[in-house]
């Protein structure tokens, strides 16, 4: 079976500039604390029926007992699966993650009986580019636009229902491609059930309920037990786990936490395959997410090129002064 864009990508790391990192700055992401996690972490909910998505953003903030947290992806009330939830300083991290692709598994209920052979010939023709016009109740502009299947894979079939397995480009309306695809097969069809199963680096394997945070904040709370809400609290990191990294000296982070972008000479290393426009992470030597942005050059010129910015920033989550400034 196919994965998602960023899924079939094998990148390798080019060092442009050999170079160590220094224990007197900053904090490698799994050394955390909880009380740090709480304020730059992200939680991969499995979202239960009923609530709206923002509903179970503000369940997790009385949880936590936070202010601030923001999820990735709306999810209508009736849908379950995977619904990535930031915490603190880390909600700027679901603009990285709105746009990365997507994984469902849905139930099609064909209002009459149709050939298998003819179904999954329809359903093969709705994998590639397609053209959806967003149900009359939605959050966007009600106009023709197009988007990305990138597989679309029949599990089983039993009597009129069809349990099938997509990956999809963000924005992609799976209720209104399942009643194009019934249309097309001349039986009709509905969503009968939809469950989330990726949104960008996370899957169903990572998920946690509501009430095992409820259960990893006690436990954390009262017990001074953290070994249960370290696993459900993941470091904000993971939310760019789809997107290709450049690594940047230490002598170079400061800067960047002041809004800078980065340039060719404060790169230590990077990922392979970067196109100009692609958004990248840029990291420490020790993982740690500075920003993320657009590149501005591939990886080959990122490591040879001398001069000129590597990549455009547009989120910066390293605060100033972790790292030491240097003065030019």
């Amino acid at each position: 079976m196919e994965g998602l864009p960023f899924e079939r990508i094998k990148r390798e790391k080019l060092v442009r500039k050999e170079a160590e990192t220094s224990s007197r700055f900053g904090k490698r992401p799994e050394e955390r604390t909880v009380e740090e996690l709480l304020e730059l972490g992200i939680i991969n909910i499995n979202k239960p029926k009923g609530p709206t998505s923002h509903q179970v953003s503000a369940y997790v903030q009385k949880i936590l007992g936070i202010k601030k947290s923001g999820h990735s992806g709306t999810l209508d009330p009736k849908v379950t699966g995977v619904l990535p939830i930031a915490l603190g300083r880390g909600t700027r991290i679901v603009q990285a993650l709105l746009p990365a692709g997507k994984e469902y598994i849905a139930i099609m209920h064909l209002h009459k009986e149709a050939e298998e052979e003819d179904i999954r010939k329809v359903c093969k023709g709705f994998v590639g580019k397609i053209k959806q016009l967003p149900p009359i109740k939605s959050s966007v502009k009600r106009q023709w636009r197009y988007r990305k299947v990138y597989y679309l894979d029949m599990m089983e079939i039993g009597d009129k229902d069809v349990l099938m397995r997509i990956g999809c480009q963000a924005g992609t309306y799976i209720r209104k491609l399942i009643h194009d695809i019934g249309q097309k097969a001349g039986a009709g069809a509905h969503m009968a059930e939809l469950v989330r199963t990726k949104a960008g680096p996370f899957s169903d394997d990572s998920m946690w309920t509501l009430q095992d945070l409820t259960d990893a904040f006690w436990y954390w709370k009262h017990e001074g037990n953290d070994k249960f809400i370290r696993k459900v609290i993941q470091p904000v990191e993971a939310g760019v786990g789809h997107l290709p990294k450049v690594w940047v000296l230490d002598t170079t982070v400061d800067s960047m936490s002041h809004g800078a972008d980065l340039k060719v000479p404060g790169i230590n290393a990077v990922e392979s395959d970067i196109q100009v426009g692609e958004p990248v992470a840029v990291m420490t030597i020790k993982d740690e997410l500075i920003g993320f942005g657009d590149a501005r050059m591939i990886s080959k010129d990122m490591v040879k090129k001398e001069k000129g910015v590597a990549v455009k920033i547009h989120k910066v989550f390293m605060q100033p002064g972790i790292y030491p400034r240097v003065e030019r």
